[in-house]
């Protein structure tokens, strides 16, 4: 082979291989920076179901860095000398279609980290507890995302319908929670032709209904029974809530409200379940219910007051006040900006933390706009010890402020059910980092 000959493929193969080199580095300094701004400012705690990435599996080839539907709004997942890295954990809300795309199978979806636990039911694949007949889905078995948890709700159906549990005069099954779970499974029971019926503590919609007004939903396309394909995006709470209600009255579905679950028990094979609102007979149970149910208090003096809330429904009841939200996770960064938003009010956010490491990119970004303009003032590694009619006392290290004050909002997050589902036989389990 003459050198022509060599030339003529050597140098384009050259040309290839070190543009490949060029890009791969470029990538791999970006997201470096990326993954150390996370770790500079303490964003290293994914909130909820992330991906940890196997690195004697990758190939770097990127597929689950283009997956992660947070991208490129947020960088999620990057390649950092040829290997995926979880580089903005805190942005990570488990959508899951990283390990989807995968060709490797490098990726393992868990929960809970080594620093950070979560309270898990104890689950088999097809969502049925250790109590038989008695079945978990969505936020409470540890997936929050409104996609995930529709499609839970359904799973979860289908699987209790398989069992054939049934008896004459008694329900095929009692869901409870009419969250996205708790409405995917009746529309389920219902297009399967079970007997059941949904109670709700609240209102429709679960925890969505406690969002701020007008706070933007992110969901994916989704395949309901009855309903068909729904295609949801960039969708606010109002939209959500009234596409719920209509698909509610327009399929006659079976729920009722404001009715609280207080015991479970089983009896010969059928669940006697107590609520504040009667009695039902199921053969079977899905709890489709949120892992929040119970606000954590601060235990100071003063929180029994009557300025005291524990959710912010809608930003203009307080309109022209002075307001004090405490806690660092979504739900207190989305309180304080849609206050702070309205421009006639004076917000403090309380945080005990040194940063928000618990909070999506998009509400800390909206909380640091807010603080630009003057609109809001953020207090971290802050405590509130006392509350008064008029006042609250925060304590900033060693120092104290007594801030004049309308109103409270602790948004703490909430007592998880354990003491409940432990009442009921149902195991719970720790997760920190497993699977």
């Amino acid at each position: 082979m003459d050198i022509l000959t060599i030339a003529v493929y050597a140098l384009p193969l050259a040309a290839i291989l070190i543009g490949y080199m060029v890009r791969q580095h470029r990538i791999t300094v970006r997201h470096r920076a990326a993954h150390a701004d996370s770790v500079s400012a303490g964003l290293t705690e994914p909130a909820s179901l992330h991906p940890v990435i196997d690195a004697s599996r990758c190939l770097g080839c990127g597929a689950c860095v283009r997956a992660c539907p947070e991208q490129p709004n947020h960088t999620v997942l990057g390649l950092i000398n040829g290997k995926a890295v979880l580089v903005g954990p805190t942005d990570c809300i488990g959508h899951g279609a990283c390990k989807t795309a995968c060709p490797f199978d490098a990726i393992t979806l868990v929960l809970g980290t080594e620093r950070r636990g979560i309270d898990i039911p104890v689950l088999k694949p097809n969502f049925e507890s250790n109590v038989p007949g008695i079945f978990v889905a969505g936020e409470l078995g540890g997936m929050g995302l409104i996609k995930n948890a529709l499609t839970q709700g359904q799973q979860a159906m289908e699987a209790i319908a398989k069992t054939g549990r049934k008896r004459a005069g008694v329900l095929d099954v009692l869901i409870v929670g009419a969250g996205p779970a708790g409405l995917a499974a009746a529309l389920s029971a219902k297009a399967k032709g079970l007997s059941y019926q949904a109670v709700e503590q609240e209102s429709l919609g679960g925890a969505v209904f406690q969002y701020p007004r007008g706070k933007l939903v992110m969901t994916a396309p989704v395949e309901l029974p009855i309903i068909g394909k729904v295609h949801f995006r960039n969708t606010t709470k109002e939209s959500l809530l009234k596409f719920w209600t209509d698909t509610c009255r327009n399929n006659d579905l079976n729920i009722r409200y404001k009715e609280r679950v207080e015991a479970i028990e089983s009896k010969e094979g059928v669940f006697h379940v107590r609520t504040t609102g009667g009695e039902y007979q199921a053969c079977s149970v899905l709890l489709a219910i949120g892992r929040r149910g119970t606000p954590r208090k601060l235990g100071v003096a003063g929180e029994e007051l009557p300025k005291v809330v524990y959710r912010l429904i809608d930003p203009e009841q307080y309109r022209g006040k002075k307001v004090i939200v405490v806690g660092g996770g979504d739900s207190a960064l989305e309180a304080a900006a849609s206050i702070a938003e309205l421009g006639d009010t004076q917000v403090v956010l309380s945080y005990r933390g040194e940063a928000f490491q618990r909070a999506k990119q998009r509400n800390r970004q909206r909380v640091q706009e807010a603080c630009d303009r003057g609109q809001l003032q953020v207090l971290l590694n802050s405590q509130v010890r006392d509350i008064q009619p008029e006042t609250v006392v925060i304590y900033q290290g060693e120092t104290a402020a007594d801030l004049v004050n309308d109103a409270v909002i602790i948004s703490a997050g909430g007592i998880l059910p354990n003491d409940f589902l432990r009442s009921i036989g149902i195991n719970v389990e720790t997760k920190y980092g497993t699977a």
